[in-house]
């Protein structure tokens, strides 16, 4: 039987901040339930999915947890630097529509763009508050990392672009086209900006890091701190 859902939760992208989700679901008195390729843990107040690496399989999550209920979806996930101003480590909030170079958004056509700005502000204004720095910029999607070409990451990121994912311009536009709220948040995993590209993610000092901004994220709807 499937569960239904609280409205709020977060969907983790990445399959090493999934590794903390059985510890997560006991402290918070989570219930298990298989998801896809994924696994969601859910109780009254919020619910933990994930991982869904790539724009199809975030967005056919994301899907599935909208039609078990989940109207306010928190994305955290990685990004890639294109500026020298986020090293690895920084934390990233996506502004505006993004660079879409992934084949999962043409699915979804909008008639205008009624994104939810006012819950993101709220998740960058509850980070601030615990003294963390969060980037704010456009962002670069692409379903095809082993092409972020210098050329592309070099014109994105004359452009203005600060970072590049899998991931966030598709859940986007399905948020926009189900009419739910979303925000998000990403760690730099790995910066693209050097002459030689600068990867983290599999260092587990950065790993570790990575939960313990997750365990943050579920401490803040565990407390109804963002709702």
């Amino acid at each position: 039987m499937e569960p239904e859902l609280a409205s709020i939760g977060i969907l983790a992208v990445n399959p090493s901040d999934s590794l903390s989700f059985a510890n997560l679901g006991k402290r918070y008195a989570l219930k298990r339930h298989d998801l896809f390729h994924a696994q969601v843990y859910h109780g009254d107040k919020f619910f933990l999915a994930g991982p869904a690496v790539g724009a199809p399989m975030a967005v056919l999550t994301l899907e599935k947890l909208i039609a078990l209920g989940a109207c306010k979806i928190l994305v955290y996930g990685w990004c890639g630097s294109l500026h020298s101003s986020m090293n690895v480590g920084s934390l990233f909030t996506p502004t505006g529509e993004g660079v879409s170079e992934e084949g999962t958004s043409s699915h979804y056509p909008l008639n205008g763009d009624s994104f939810d700005h006012v819950w993101q502000k709220q998740l960058i204004d509850l980070l601030s508050k615990t003294g963390v720095r969060v980037h704010q910029g456009p962002i670069w999607t692409t379903d095809a990392p082993y092409r972020e070409t210098k050329d592309k990451v070099e014109k994105y990121g004359s452009q203005g672009v600060l970072a590049v994912d899998m991931e966030y311009t598709a859940l986007r536009t399905l948020a926009v086209f189900r009419q739910v709220s979303l925000a998000a948040v990403m760690m730099v995993s790995d910066e693209l900006f050097h002459r030689e590209w600068i990867p983290r993610f599999q260092y587990k000092r950065f790993q570790s890091q990575s939960r313990k901004v997750l365990s943050q994220l579920c401490m803040f709807l565990h407390e109804g701190e963002l709702e």
